[in-house]
Parts: C-alpha cells; sequence; structure tokens
C-alpha cells in the first residue's frame, strides 16, 4: 500500500464535534469547501464556493473602526447598507484579524492531512466507545479528491469508522479515488424528474443517477431525500424518487431530510439572498405519510440524518 501523503492540502470550513447523525456513534464532521451545485434550500452557503469567503455578522459590531482601517481595498464602508463591498474584497483578512468582537469571520481554511488528523485525534475516544467516527461533508467533499482521499487513509490506518456526505455530482474517477476507503456513503438524491433537478439545483441529474448505481456497488449507501415543498414533497415526484431508489440493488434504506430555514441567516452574512424565506415547512402527519410510503417499499425509513 502506497505511503499516507499527510501533507496533502485542501480547504475547510468548518469542525463539527459530538455530533450523534450522519453516520453511526458520536462522529466528528469535517466540512469541505465547494460544491457544484446550487440547491436552492442550501443550508451551508458558505461551502459552495472553493475559495475563502468572509461572514460579516452586523449584530456583533462594536463600530470600532479598526476593520476599516485594516483594510488597504477601501472595500469596508460603514455607510454601506451591506458594509462590505465583495467586488473590491481580496481576502487578504486583515479585517477578520483585527476585529475584537468576531462581527467578521473567514470560512475556509487551509489545512494539510496531518493538521486535520491532529484535530480528530481529539476525540478518538469517542469513536472508540460509541462505535463512531469521521464524516467529510460539504460543500461536495469528492471535489477536493486527493484530500478527501487521503484524510480516509489516515483515518482508516487508526481503525476509524469512515462517512461520507455526497450528492454524487462528480466524475466516476473521484468515486473510485475516493469511495473504496469509505465505511458508508449517504448520497443525496434531490429529484427524479430532470427538469425538477435543474430548476433546483442548477444541474442535471443524469450523471448522479449514473455514479449512484457505482456507489452503492463499492460501499454500503443510504439515500438521504431533503424533502422541499414545491420541489419534491408532492407524492409524484416524492414516489418517483422512491422508484429510482429500489433500481439500486444493494440499497435498503432512504433517510427523509425535512426542509428547514436553519442556514438562512448565513445567505445575508455572505452578502446574498436567500430564496425560499417565505417557504412552509412540511408538517409531521404528511413527513409521517412519506415515511409509511417509503416503508410500504420495502425499504427501511428514517427521518431525520
Amino acid at each position: 500500500m502506497d505511503s499516507i501523503n499527510y501533507n496533502e492540502k485542501g480547504v475547510v470550513f468548518d469542525i463539527q464535534r459530538y455530533s450523534i447523525n450522519d453516520g453511526p456513534g458520536i462522529r466528528t464532521i469535517v466540512f469541505l469547501k465547494g460544491c457544484p451545485l446550487r440547491c436552492i434550500w442550501c443550508s451551508n452557503p458558505e461551502s459552495q464556493r472553493r475559495e475563502k469567503e468572509l461572514m460579516f455578522r452586523r449584530i456583533l459590531c462594536i463600530h470600532c473602526g479598526l476593520c476599516i482601517k485594516a483594510c488597504k481595498q477601501g472595500a469596508l464602508d460603514a455607510n454601506n447598507l451591506n458594509f462590505i463591498d465583495r467586488d473590491k474584497c481580496i481576502m487578504c483578512e486583515e479585517c477578520a484579524n483585527v476585529c475584537p468582537s468576531s462581527a467578521l469571520e473567514v470560512k475556509g481554511k487551509e489545512m494539510t492531512v496531518a493538521e486535520v488528523i491532529e484535530e480528530l485525534k481529539k476525540d478518538e475516544k469517542y469513536y472508540i466507545s460509541s462505535n463512531g467516527g469521521v464524516t467529510l461533508s460539504g460543500g461536495e467533499a469528492m471535489m477536493q479528491v486527493g484530500f478527501a482521499k487521503e484524510i480516509f487513509r489516515a483515518c482508516k490506518a487508526r481503525g476509524w469508522h469512515t462517512a461520507i456526505e455526497t450528492e454524487g455530482y462528480v466524475s466516476e474517477e473521484a468515486i473510485r479515488e475516493v469511495i473504496p476507503h469509505v465505511d458508508l456513503v449517504l448520497l443525496d438524491m434531490k429529484a427524479n424528474n430532470d427538469e425538477i433537478h435543474k430548476k433546483a439545483t442548477g444541474v442535471s441529474n443524469k450523471l448522479i443517477k449514473k455514479n449512484a448505481m457505482l456507489i452503492q456497488s463499492l460501499s454500503e449507501t443510504i439515500i438521504r431525500v431533503p424533502t422541499v415543498p414545491g420541489v419534491n414533497a408532492d407524492m409524484k415526484e416524492f414516489g418517483d424518487i422512491v422508484s429510482f431508489v429500489k433500481t439500486l440493488p444493494n440499497v435498503r434504506e432512504l433517510h427523509i431530510l425535512p426542509y428547514h430555514n436553519y442556514g438562512e441567516g448565513k445567505y445575508y452574512l455572505l452578502g446574498r439572498d436567500y430564496e425560499l424565506s417565505n417557504l412552509e415547512k412540511l408538517d409531521n402527519e404528511y413527513v409521517d405519510k412519506l415515511k409509511k410510503f417509503v416503508e410500504s417499499n420495502g425499504l427501511v425509513c428514517q427521518v431525520g440524518g
């Protein structure tokens, strides 16, 4: 076996500890930047672009002016409704470095595999005691294929369970590089109808469907359906998703992820608009109806991750 490349670098935007979702046991979730989709309900908009981004939490700002003085590009202006002129910002990070209240925060940090593993080792005892492990998420973790692969190889070398959250919109080469080192794949299916998928995510689902067959042949796979009113929550579209899942011979389980707007505030911190600000959530009775429908089709079903 080739030696693990602990010097491989990638861009991480968060490390979330003590998760009891996204795989068995207690887990640490490593979020990688970069995503080829633009789902209109995305709860991690800071994950979409590969490059670092600046968030501004107005509520934390104490109006000290230190950031404005530090910005050599003139990108910050108290008279600007959005405060940040993102066309001028070059992400030098000087403003965030001097901000005493953490109102300005850079999302995205370049790390080596060695640095990631050192962070994960802090939680190793929880993996052992709970049969937990490490999950890579995003964004789309397989966009950083070399980084993801080496993280997983390093995790397996320590005996940790590995999982990945993916939408499957990647190359076959990326899948064959990464998935053999993964114990569990949590694969999103967002729509069966291609036109609905394009409208909701910006891309066709044809590659995803093709890759779903390959992924489930390489590793244990659970299908997860972010279930969004007006997109895929009606019985016709949801039923078609279930019918497609039944064509995947090794898939036995489907998770319903009811729509939530927890990420809405992040859009404004990034200076973006959130398209679904007035969308109502699914009621529990309807979600239970969907769950029973999945189970009636011979699949194990769980609500939530």
